[in-house]
């Protein structure tokens, strides 16, 4: 386990509560900040690949209006645990600064990147990356009984327990998928805040084991971030192309106190 800062800003999916009675409206706010803090956003189409719900393995699209806020407005559900989806489409991000993109590529733990990135004969300052978001995040529904599942994102983290049901004395269990296989040996961060309080009690990091999986002691009376990030070369088709792509997979829960 490493502590450590952060260099970059999440984008997670916030309920407005991780416990919604049967048929409650559900809503939910898109943050990005750092350390679990961060600003509202809006629901935007342009902005937006993905936005869906799922529930006993079913999903459904949700139609959101542009400045809608919160962000993920659907209405109520049945009892079981559902899973909220939604995927940004491509931003770029432009390095003037080569500095900042040292600090992100060690926080990160991508190893050999910035040998690469000098055997590729890039700059150090005027080149770009890429970013993609692929946010979930898990409500109990009622009785919130059931189970994560890989619903498909090109990165993604599945929990291997249900927080609102399991016993999670042993720990909770995720695993990092990237194209739908197993990321080992890659870093995860988990950020964690009383549910009642908001207050924040900094961040931690772990490591996938062969099977891309992570397991991490977890309490009652919180809520959980995860994150991993992977960065990825690309070509060139122009010269304002960008020449790195990185892709940001993130699930928020909640372990409700007993």
């Amino acid at each position: 386990m490493l502590v450590a800062p952060v260099y970059a800003h999440e984008f997670w999916i916030a309920p407005v509560t991780y416990n919604f009675d049967t048929g409650q409206p559900i809503e939910a706010n898109f943050r990005i900040g750092q350390d679990f803090s961060g600003s509202r956003l809006s629901f935007l189409n342009h902005r937006t690949v993905r936005h869906e719900v799922f529930q006993s393995g079913s999903s459904t699209k949700i139609l959101g209006r542009d400045g809608d806020r919160p962000a993920f407005q659907t209405g109520g559900l049945n009892d079981g645990l559902a899973i909220l989806v939604h995927e940004t489409n491509d931003s770029i991000l432009n390095y003037s600064d080569y500095e900042k993109f040292k600090n992100f590529v060690i926080h990160k733990d991508f190893g050999g990147v910035l040998n690469a990135h000098e055997e590729r004969g890039l700059p150090k300052t005027g080149f770009s990356e890429s970013y993609r978001r692929y946010a979930k995040s898990l409500i109990a529904i009622g009785h919130g009984r059931g189970k994560d599942i890989i619903v498909g994102l090109d990165i993604e983290i599945l929990a291997l327990r249900n927080p609102y049901i399991e016993d999670l004395s042993g720990g909770m269990r995720v695993q990092v998928l990237m194209n739908g296989q197993p990321r080992p040996y890659v870093k995860v961060e988990l950020f964690r805040k009383l549910i009642e309080t908001d207050e924040d009690f900094g961040i931690k990091s772990y490591l996938t084991d062969k099977n891309g999986i992570a397991i991490f002691p977890v309490e009652t009376g919180y809520k959980y971030m995860v994150d991993n990030v992977a960065l990825i070369p690309l070509e060139q088709k122009k010269e304002s192309d960008p020449v790195w792509h990185s892709l940001w997979a993130n699930l928020t829960f909640s372990v409700p106190k007993n």
